[in-house]
């Protein structure tokens, strides 16, 4: 009898879990849906063809977002070309030299914070140390901005795809006498490299979107600009200025904005996915 109440008691409490969690689950999926879905309502009719082919307008004009596209492109590419191969060779130094002394654990720990940093305190730190002494806003104040973003999503991949190599490989390479740099190039990075690059393509995806820094380092910029020293465009910025604004024409070119940036992070997330499956697959 003792054990009957006890097998249906832990079926009860099963059951309210199962219950409870399939409940939030949708709870949040029915906010998801409402918000894609809105997105969708009032970004498609306003992405058309002139939203990829023309400046952003002065109120009562027709424009689009090109050079605020163009923007946000070529700040989003200098920050992850500055940041990824920082982020990189750190996680390689973390995942196969820090296992003793306390370089690893420090920076680990420094790793930790930038994860947990808001963006906004990145931005107002490269506004204080490459803005002011430069007196103007510009491209590459964004970059740095995203980069230093890149670098920390970046040092925790690579550390965590590299544990993950089995290390009989090592010792397998080490055995037929390779030199522990040849050992890390051509066999430890190669073997964790749809990792390292998913750990990458999902930094993108979280610096396309990033505002605030972006409003303390490259500012807007109306028109068509690809000199990275002066004040530049991007896409949340605009989307930030134009949905405050009155205006329903900036406003639907900020409905249009925001779908272009989900629609990108949406595909880095499942090329992201799709790469780490297929390397646990593998593995």
């Amino acid at each position: 009898m003792i054990n009957l109440n006890l097998y249906t008691r832990r079926r009860v409490i099963n059951a309210v879990g199962l219950t409870v969690s399939l409940l939030a689950m949708l709870f949040g999926l029915f906010w998801l849906c409402w918000i894609l879905f809105t997105l969708l309502d009032h970004g498609l009719p306003a992405l058309t063809s002139v939203v990829f082919t023309q400046m952003t307008p002065p109120p009562g004009s027709s424009g689009g977002l090109l050079n605020a596209i163009s923007g946000s492109l070529m700040m989003t590419v200098v920050g992850t070309l500055i940041g990824t191969p920082i982020g990189i060779l750190a996680g390689t130094y973390l995942a196969e030299f820090g296992h003793r002394g306390w370089m690893a654990p420090l920076t680990r720990f420094i790793n930790d914070i930038l994860l947990s940093a808001p963006s906004i305190v990145i931005g107002l730190f490269v506004y204080e140390i490459y803005v002011v002494h430069v007196k103007h806003f510009s491209g590459w104040a964004g970059a740095m901005a995203l980069a230093i973003l890149v670098i920390p999503i970046v040092i925790r991949t690579t550390e965590n795809m590299l544990r993950l190599v089995p290390s009989t490989l090592r010792e397998a390479a080490a055995a037929l006498g390779a030199p522990q740099w040849k050992i890390i190039n051509f066999v430890t990075l190669r073997a964790a490299r749809a990792g390292i690059i998913t750990g990458v393509m999902l930094a993108v995806a979280r610096i396309s979107g990033e505002t605030a820094p972006l409003l303390f380092t490259s500012l807007n910029n109306q028109f068509w600009n690809s000199n990275m020293d002066q004040p530049m465009a991007n896409l949340p910025v605009v989307i930030f200025q134009f949905a405050m604004s009155p205006y329903e024409d900036w406003q639907r070119l900020a409905w249009a904005g925001a779908l272009l940036i989900t629609l990108s992070v949406l595909t880095l997330n499942i090329l992201a996915r799709v790469l780490f499956r297929q390397s646990a697959t593998t593995h």
